[in-house]
């Protein structure tokens, strides 16, 4: 994810439309970055948290309710089949949890769909339980405040989601498409807002 991409995904998840999401500095962009560069400054911030943290992208991990060597590796933090959050590492450090869009995000799994398979639709040896589906709430909205991270499509995504809201091709990831109480998958846009929708509940009761 090349940083003009980062900084129109930015821009957009700010509220400032720089046009499409295709890692072109043209006009629109230009004049996104400065309106939001200006918004944030109002309000006493730089354009991203000097982490450079700008994003959190959800996953599950396609293995059982507890995190393996492999696991650990490739996330920032990963929720386990009690609940739990575990973080291996700090949101800092650099992990390679979705293809070509690493930088900026931290990688946030959960543990679980070992055998799952999307079509004939099957939730194998370990589905999501709501527990972990609440646990993944709780820690974005946390994540969102320390991290000034907008809640929208551009910033609180899935990895399903990565492909069609940033344009970064991925290998068929369809995680997380399904949730607790769903007979099978469905759109990922669609299954992301009702996540961001639960995030914002949880934001709204932290105020």
């Amino acid at each position: 994810m090349n940083a003009v991409r980062a900084q129109q995904a930015r821009c957009a998840a700010l509220g400032f439309w720089p046009g499409p999401i295709d890692g072109i500095d043209g006009p629109r962009t230009r004049a996104a970055y400065a309106a939001a560069l200006a918004a944030q400054k109002a309000k006493g911030l730089p354009f991203r948290h000097p982490t450079g943290i700008t994003r959190i992208h959800w996953h599950w991990t396609g293995g059982g309710h507890e995190p393996n060597a492999t696991d650990l590796k490739a996330y920032h933090a990963l929720i386990d089949g009690a609940g739990k959050v575990r973080w291996p590492v700090d949101p800092t450090t650099s992990r390679s949890h979705t293809l070509n869009a690493n930088s900026g995000a931290i990688g946030l799994s959960i543990c679980a769909m070992a055998g799952a398979k999307e079509r004939p639709f099957t939730w194998g040896k370990a589905p999501i339980t709501a527990q972990q589906v609440s646990t993944l709430v709780r820690e974005t909205a946390r994540l969102c405040r320390v991290y000034d991270i907008p809640l929208s499509r551009w910033s609180v995504l899935s990895h399903a989601e990565i492909q069609p809201s940033l344009g970064v091709t991925q290998k068929n990831k369809w995680d997380i498409t399904v949730l607790p109480g769903m007979s099978g998958p469905a759109d990922p846009i669609t299954v992301g807002d009702r996540l961001r929708e639960m995030v914002r509940c949880e934001l709204f009761a932290l105020s």
